[in-house]
Order: C-alpha cells, then sequence, then structure tokens
C-alpha cells in the first residue's frame, strides 16, 4: 500500500482489478479548494488508458515486481522472445505490451523484466543505449544556411531519429530510451 505521493511515471499499481502503469502523473495544488493528483494510468493487459483524480494523501494500491535479467534473442511476428539469464528458460513477450520499447532491443542485449506473479508486464531499459546508423543522407554544403540543422537517420533495430547533420552512416550514436532522442556520438 502507499498514498498518491507515489504516483509517479512508471509505477505499477493495482487499480480496479488490473496492473496498471502511470504515463503521466500530476500534483495540482489550486488555489481554493484541497490539492489533488492527476494521473493517467495504462492497464498493462489491455492498452487502455485512463484518467483519474485522488485527494492528495488518498491510499493507492501500489504493487511490488519481481525483476530479472534476461538476454533478447529474436522477434517474431507476435512477440518478443528473451531467454532468462539464471533458468536459461525463453519467455515471451507480446508486441502490444512492448510497444516503442521493442525498437531499441538488439540482439544478444540484456535488459530488465518485470513481472507480477509470474506474468511479464515490462522491460526496464538503460537510459542510454549505442546504436549503430545504417542509413543516412549525406550531408550536403549550404544545409546550415537553410536553417536545417538535424536529418533523420536510420538505426540499425530500424528506428528512425533527428540527429545533426554531420553524423554519417556506419557511425555510432548513443539514444535517450527515454525521449527516444540523439544523446551523443558514440
Amino acid at each position: 500500500m502507499g498514498d498518491t505521493s507515489d504516483l509517479k511515471k512508471d509505477t505499477f499499481m493495482k487499480w480496479n482489478g488490473a496492473i496498471c502503469v502511470v504515463t503521466e502523473s500530476t500534483h495540482v495544488n489550486p488555489g481554493k479548494g484541497s490539492a489533488f493528483v492527476r494521473a493517467r494510468l495504462k492497464n498493462v493487459q489491455t492498452g487502455k488508458t485512463l484518467e483519474h483524480t485522488w485527494k492528495v494523501g488518498e491510499s493507492i494500491d501500489v504493487v511490488d515486481l519481481d525483476r530479472r535479467t534476461v538476454q533478447f534473442t529474436y522477434k517474431d511476428a507476435n512477440n518478443y522472445n528473451f531467454m532468462d539469464n539464471e533458468s536459461f528458460e525463453e519467455l515471451s513477450i507480446s508486441n502490444e505490451m512492448l510497444g516503442d520499447k521493442g525498437l531499441y532491443l538488439k540482439e544478444g542485449q540484456e535488459v530488465s523484466v518485470l513481472s507480477y506473479e509470474g506474468a511479464p508486464l515490462s522491460v526496464d531499459l538503460p537510459k542510454k543505449l549505442t546504436f549503430k546508423v545504417t542509413e543516412a543522407m549525406p550531408a550536403v554544403k549550404g544545409d546550415t544556411s537553410s536553417g536545417r540543422v538535424t536529418k533523420e537517420v536510420t538505426l540499425e533495430t530500424g528506428m528512425k531519429i533527428q540527429v545533426p547533420i554531420f553524423i554519417e552512416q556506419g557511425e555510432s550514436v548513443v539514444v535517450n530510451t527515454e525521449s527516444g532522442e540523439y544523446v551523443e556520438r558514440a
């Protein structure tokens, strides 16, 4: 159990009988009346999003999750497949459950899987990951004079991001996994 002060992004809680993850949370203190917390929740099983408002200090059911390290092995049509590093068991997580996090997975990469009562819920990625640029348009003299200082490149996982125009094909770049933005050259 916890209270509304525990409502932060990526906090898991049990709400109306379902496991939900907090995707956004805002503490509001109006001039008149009592303070409240508004949160956007995503049902982990169904993927549906809902908003709810609680009074400050109201109790909520925060869920403790099991965390284990797994290695990404391959992706098939419907699932991302992992191997548990301790038991060597195979674990599958659906494309819908992983969402955009799947774009950050490379074969052989180790990540943490969060599970509740044995059922996998989410993958915890490192804050920054390094990727090789597989497609990049060459920079042309005069690009910066037109105000263009970034370009779109394709990374080894198929993800497309904006990078500075000096990044070339074959280079490695560091990407922030929370925002999906370029950080630096590797």
